[in-house]
């Protein structure tokens, strides 16, 4: 019953090995672990003050933005701080409810994620494509549904996850050859028949990726199609420019996911798992920040006179 598989998994502890086979790069790993993380935490918190104390960056874009550098501050800190405990403590267990609340934020995060950076393609498509009307179809208030919507999204996709993840049996001392609790790790740990619960996560990342990259292609072939037809050179390289930094960040992250989650790869080691999944949990939430904002005029204008003031306040 249900209320017997609660009890034997409030009672359930999982180990996580972490990178364990390595004992001689757990300090190294700590050190490039935190200094990413730092990295990530003032980078986005950077972006998002910059955002909010320059009233030229009230725009559309820069909303979606704000939001994207939340996300990637949520999510890194799913994973992050748990990784850098188990790289230099003896201390690995992790409970079984924890493990869960792991795996639903990072769901719940990357698949919002997803979806956040189909309508920043979508609003770079209108802004490039429809210029004139864009301050009338991107108004707040549509841009607000469309974050709601990305965030409903990204939940109710997270809640059906773990829906057939708690319906499995569990070792009560399983090993997690992983650092967090990754939709395929969990599984590693279940001693019951998990083929639902992986049928459902792919239907899931294949319906979240698939839909999320088409709107993103959709919006970037019409963006191209504009480009060509620009009279002005200058015009071309302006478009090119705020959408390059865009497609950089799409391509990293899409790029993960796929390897990670819809492409079959039974043969794959854990290794791999491992190295991909801090590339998209602890790496892109670093370069987000750093792939938008030094790109940006307006960004790096703010940035610059931030830091004249807080040197003239200084020096006075």
């Amino acid at each position: 019953t249900s209320h017997e598989l609660m009890n034997q998994s409030s009672a359930t502890t999982f180990i996580l090995a972490g990178f364990s086979e390595y004992p001689q790069l757990q300090i190294p790993l700590f050190l490039l672990f935190l200094t990413i993380y730092s990295v990530t935490l003032m980078g986005n918190l950077g972006i998002i003050v910059v955002i909010r104390i320059n009233p030229k960056l009230h725009t559309p874009m820069y909303f979606f933005l704000n939001h994207l550098s939340f996300l990637d501050i949520c999510y890194s800190s799913v994973f992050t701080p748990k990784l850098l405990q188990i790289l230099v403590m003896e201390d690995r267990t992790i409970s079984f409810r924890g493990c869960m609340t792991q795996f639903f934020f990072i769901c719940t995060f990357v698949i919002t994620e997803m979806f956040m950076l189909a309508v920043m393609a979508y609003d770079r498509f209108v802004a490039v494509c429809n210029p004139l009307l864009y301050t009338v179809v991107m108004s707040h208030k549509f841009c607000t549904v469309l974050v709601a919507g990305t965030y409903m999204l990204g939940g109710l996709c997270a809640v059906i996850s773990i829906y057939t993840l708690l319906q499995l049996s569990y070792y009560e001392y399983g090993i997690i050859n992983h650092f967090g609790c990754e939709y395929a790790a969990v599984i590693s740990v279940s001693c019951s028949d998990s083929s639902f619960s992986q049928m459902t996560c792919l239907v899931i990342s294949i319906f979240s990726e698939s839909s999320s990259v088409l709107i993103t292609l959709a919006s970037y072939v019409f963006i191209v199609a504009t480009i060509i037809k620009m009279p002005s050179k200058g015009g071309l390289r302006k478009a090119f420019s705020t959408c390059t930094s865009h497609l950089t960040a799409i391509t990293i992250f899409h790029g993960s996911i796929l390897l990670l989650y819809c492409v079959p790869n039974s043969n794959s080691s854990w290794l791999f798992d491992k190295v991909v999944t801090a590339l998209y949990t602890v790496m892109i939430p670093m370069l987000n920040p750093l792939i938008y904002s030094l790109k940006n005029k307006d960004v790096k204008e703010t940035v610059r006179r931030l830091m004249s003031s807080k040197l003239h306040s200084h020096l006075t």
